[in-house]
């Protein structure tokens, strides 16, 4: 289930792509599916280790192209070990709102993205996020847990202070909002409450199936209650000098 839309993010094959604090790599695996040179970073050594298994699988699979790379590390987002400008393209999804310093992953993301570099940003929208954190504190009182809520334009504003510059948005998974808002509501750690198994079923059903009805009440709520806000952003070159 990609937050990303590659369709409003185009990705070249040799592209070199950085998948920031990647998790479980759904985003890393679709870009090394495109041709990518990908480098998946988390700070969680279980979860790259996962990473890797996969990028393994699918070469042996032969599901990349010839050319494709893919590399799984662990690393700090906020102490990147990369040289300035290593990247085509940053993404960094579902993240930034577990960070203190978001500003400061903002600051190591624009300097290891080329100039006229492209970054896609996604957090949890304002909207739901706020009626999942009225129904249950536990769901973002935890370790490592959701510390901030953002509104689109505060998101937008600190991209623009970063020195991107953002070109398009959207909001994505719709149909995830009243499943979160059913967790929040029995118990984020009470799956066999039959309300949430019932509409966990419908959305493994849809992710597998993806039947047209789901896809078009999908999209048709999107704006409404969308799950996540996706914001994508360019590197601007800077200005030459001269040399005069």
């Amino acid at each position: 289930m990609l937050t990303v839309d590659f369709s409003r993010f185009p990705l070249a094959p040799g592209d070199r792509v950085l998948d920031l604090g990647c998790g479980a790599g759904r985003h890393a695996f679709e870009c090394y599916r495109r041709g990518a040179q990908v480098v998946a970073l988390d700070q969680n050594g279980e979860e790259i280790r996962e990473v890797a298994k996969w990028f393994a699988a699918m070469k042996e699979a032969g599901e990349a192209p010839e050319g494709a790379t893919a590399t799984a590390m662990e690393g700090d987002a906020l102490a990147l070990p990369f040289p300035d400008e290593s990247f085509d393209v940053v993404i960094i999804s579902e993240v930034m709102e577990h960070i203190p310093d978001d500003k400061g992953v903002l600051a190591e993301m624009v300097r290891v993205l080329r100039p006229g570099g492209r970054i896609a940003i996604t957090v949890p929208r304002y909207g739901p996020e706020k009626v999942c954190w009225a129904l249950s504190d536990a769901y973002h009182e935890v370790e490592g847990g959701h510390i901030r809520i953002y509104k689109a334009d505060e998101l937008t504003a600190k991209v623009r202070e970063a020195g991107l510059k953002p070109y398009g948005s959207h909001h994505a998974h719709a149909l995830h909002s009243p499943y979160w808002w059913l967790k929040c509501a029995f118990g984020v750690d009470n799956d066999k409450a039959l309300p949430v198994r019932a509409y966990h079923k419908l959305l493994v059903w849809d992710i597998m199936k993806k039947p047209l009805a789901t896809r078009v009440a999908e999209q048709a709520l999107n704006p409404v209650i969308g799950k996540s806000f996706v914001l994508y952003a360019t590197k601007p070159h800077l200005p030459r000098v001269d040399a005069r």
